[in-house]
């Protein structure tokens, strides 16, 4: 029997994401049409023997968050729970602190998935490797190749090439080390909680050691990737299987564009049905684009691509929208030109308005380049990036 823990975080930790982390949790964000957690739900369902997905942040349990596991349980079918920590635990802390939930029924297995990640998820695929790769107790980190210059801003893995064990782990290094990067996903079993508990004990003993504090809790606060990657990294324990299929992180807003690239393009295989297409008396469609079946659009407009159209949003005559998120209960008004941006809840663009921002990709020319997580300021200047507009409050 296997498990997958999604790791999603707090409100403090989504800050590059505002504003639009204040309307809805960041895990919710809709990406290509659905909340940015549900691809990882549906890629969990999809494993054979997975019983159980667990959610572990520190988000105060709202209404929009129980509506969410409410309606996925129902649509998948299966337990989907929210675990909520006391504080910023890390990553390794929160498993840790949940250790007993995760391995209640017993599973030979488990994955972790950080919330942030655009991904392929090729889980089946990783627990195929783990079986052919190491001893039985071994763990796997999803890896992918990067360029030089942007591993940096990474967990850098170097590996055996023939036997894909991880002989050296450093998070973020200040000079090259390897283009292999970590993707922030991964398949642990059970024992990877002593290796968790040594690093928890050790923390204990040194927080003796230091003067008193109310940090009570500190000891608990453990990442996975510095303190117990670096330690496993030449043991013969960690392996990494690195993946071909697309990967991103969602730091920041105009990531959450070219994220919604990737999905949409990956749902002529998955989900076929979540992508327009060309109809007598409807929109004009170019490329991938999505449409929630309660938008209101004029048959004269023009959309996509990669274009992701949200509940109740009202397009009027002669629109143009490219490259963009229009988010529920937005009105485009007519012959207005939206491009690499995100139009917020409810906002209203107004007729013959053109709003457009500037495309924040990854150099398409280089097939192993990511995307840059942009500051808002570099060099006290602004850095250009995809224009989001919202309804003040």
């Amino acid at each position: 029997m296997l498990k997958a823990v999604i790791l999603i975080g707090g409100p403090q930790k989504g800050t590059r994401f505002r504003p639009l982390s204040f309307e809805v949790p960041k895990p919710l964000f809709p990406v290509a049409g659905v909340p940015m957690l549900q691809h990882h739900i549906e890629a969990c369902v999809k494993v054979p023997n997975l019983k159980e997905i667990l959610l572990i942040g520190f988000y105060q349990p709202n209404e929009e968050l129980n509506r969410f596991l409410f309606s996925a349980q129902q649509e998948f079918k299966m337990s989907i729970r929210y675990l909520q920590e006391f504080a910023a635990l890390g990553t390794g802390g929160g498993i840790y602190h949940f250790r007993d939930q995760i391995l209640s029924g017993s599973p030979e297995a488990f994955f972790v998935l950080n919330a942030d990640v655009c991904s392929a998820f090729p889980l089946t695929e990783m627990l195929n490797f783990q079986k052919e790769h190491g001893e039985p107790n071994s763990f796997v980190i999803l890896g992918t190749t990067a360029n030089r210059k942007q591993s940096l801003n990474y967990g850098c893995i170097v590996e055996n090439e023939d036997t894909n064990e991880v002989l050296h782990y450093v998070e973020k290094p200040s000079t090259f080390v390897s283009d292999i990067i970590n993707c922030g996903i991964y398949l642990f079993n059970p024992e990877i909680f002593q290796h968790i508990g040594t690093v928890f004990q050790k923390n204990q003993q040194d927080m003796l050691l230091e003067e008193p504090t109310n940090g009570w809790h500190r000891a608990e606060a453990i990442r996975l990737e510095q303190d117990i990657f670096t330690a496993l990294a030449g043991q013969g324990k960690l392996y990494v299987y690195k993946t071909l299929s697309f990967w991103s992180q969602i730091k920041s807003a105009g990531s959450a564009i070219y994220a919604s690239r990737l999905y949409l393009n990956q749902y002529h295989t998955t989900h076929p049905e979540r992508l327009a297409s060309n109809k007598e008396g409807a929109p004009k469609i170019t490329g991938n684009v999505y449409i929630h079946p309660t938008a209101n659009i004029d048959p004269t407009a023009v959309l996509g691509p990669n274009v992701s159209i949200g509940t109740g949003v009202t397009i009027g005559a002669g629109v143009r929208v490219r490259e963009s998120i229009i988010l529920h209960g937005a009105n485009l008004q007519d012959q207005c030109c939206v491009l690499n941006s995100i139009v917020g809840w409810d906002s209203t663009i107004g007729k013959w308005a053109r709003v457009e921002g500037t495309p924040s990709d990854p150099n398409p020319n280089d097939p192993f380049a990511k995307m840059d997580s942009e500051t808002l300021f570099r060099d006290g200047k602004l850095t250009p990036s995809i224009t989001i507009l919202g309804k003040p409050h």
